[in-house]
């Protein structure tokens, strides 16, 4: 893919990169899996085919994967009442609330009262959300949770599965089947692999993330208390060391290659199949591709809409795409990660798209770094 790799190759002749990797596949077959630039800020680490990387909440897509497929296991859907599996996340009026609901931003379970607690303690965020009361109206969203999501997904994994924790259910259920280099929650013998990620240069300055980064300098906004609760693991630097890389931090703690990521999604956009293996039915698969909501979100401050755990580009009033995120398609569904990560499923085109890197750059959302990589799949597939 000649034009993939020009693109790729001009983010770093203009500086934008430190170390990045993009891989493709379509129809089953790998296109593209372009790497280059250095895993750590010095410049002494060459990234190497097999370097896996933090993507952030691009992790909320194979995290919520691994719920869909537990539904999937015990027969039920997402209009299941968590309460019906998780009895204690009634309280505060949300014995009601559906996984649907939570899933697609849509529970205003977004932030956590305080006292907030801290994000490497596990039981003290479970008991949390179980007293937390909706922060948004139910149904009344998106209100997007980059946080507390995680916990929610680990949780209703645990009470699904009879105690596996979201992890190691996605090694045993698609990591170790399909042969991914991606974890969530990396284990000690892995370490040394793991690019570092590093802070952007500049900070984000789209007039959509002007308004964001307005609300978010306000100690009381949603905004500010979604991105901070559960608190702590607020600096970058804090997501290079070991014990953070190690836990299981389903809503941004997800590492590993763009190879890995590309072909999760390319199952995807089979509908479910690998090789010979079914993962997902065809009931499943419209959980994870039909638009749930479609409308202005009120922690990120610009239109948003989600499916059940995915991220889908929003439409306008005659169905046109006001951004092309995962490309042009209407249907194409994955996940963006904080500093530019993207991955993506085209089930039209069944495409499968990954695009990862360790130098972050400012805004909430994928910058050109990114979308000229998408364009240039396309161009050249389209002709």
């Amino acid at each position: 893919m000649r034009a993939l790799r020009e693109a790729f190759g001009a983010n770093f002749s203009a500086g934008l990169e430190a170390g990045a990797a993009v891989c493709v596949f379509h129809r089953g077959v790998e296109l593209a899996d372009f790497f280059g630039g250095f895993a750590d800020a010095t410049g002494e680490r060459e990234w190497r085919r097999d370097t896996p990387v933090l993507v952030w909440s691009a992790t909320k897509a194979p995290a919520s994967a691994c719920l869909l497929h537990a539904l999937q296991e015990r027969g039920v859907g997402p209009d299941l009442r968590v309460a019906d599996v998780w009895p204690e996340f009634a309280g505060a009026g949300k014995d009601r609330v559906t996984v649907r609901q939570v899933m697609s931003h849509c529970a205003g379970l977004c932030a956590l009262d305080g006292p907030v607690p801290e994000m490497m303690d596990r039981e003290a965020v479970v008991v949390a959300i179980e007293s937390q009361r909706p922060l948004v109206p139910v149904g009344e969203g998106p209100a997007y949770s980059p946080r507390v999501f995680g916990f929610f997904l680990d949780e209703m994994v645990r009470r699904l599965s009879g105690g596996e924790p979201l992890g190691d259910y996605w090694r045993r259920v698609f990591a170790g089947p399909m042969g991914l280099d991606f974890w969530i929650g990396v284990p000690d013998e892995e370490q040394s692999r793991i690019a570092d990620v590093i802070a952007p240069k500049a900070p984000a300055g789209g007039e959509e993330d002007k308004e964001f980064l307005r609300a978010f300098a306000d100690a009381g906004s949603l905004a500010r208390r979604a991105f901070s609760s559960p608190k702590g693991l607020g600096a970058i630097s804090a997501m290079n060391q070991a014990e953070v890389r190690g836990a299981c931090l389903p809503a941004m703690g997800g590492i590993g290659t763009a190879r890995a990521l590309a072909e999760f999604h390319a199952m995807l956009a089979a509908g479910g199949d690998w090789n010979g293996r079914r993962f997902f039915g065809s009931e499943a698969m419209s959980w994870i591709a039909e638009r749930v909501v479609d409308g202005f979100d009120k922690v990120l401050r610009r239109r948003m809409a989600f499916s059940c755990g995915f991220s889908l580009d929003p439409l306008d009033g005659d169905g046109v795409k006001l951004r092309q995120s995962f490309g042009p398609e209407a249907g194409a569904f994955g996940h963006a990660g904080a500093g530019g990560s993207v991955v993506f499923a085209d089930p039209q085109n069944e495409i499968g798209f990954a695009y990862v890197m360790n130098r972050m750059e400012g805004g909430v959302l994928p910058g050109e770094r990114c979308l000229s990589l998408v364009r240039a799949v396309y161009q050249e597939l389209r002709g």
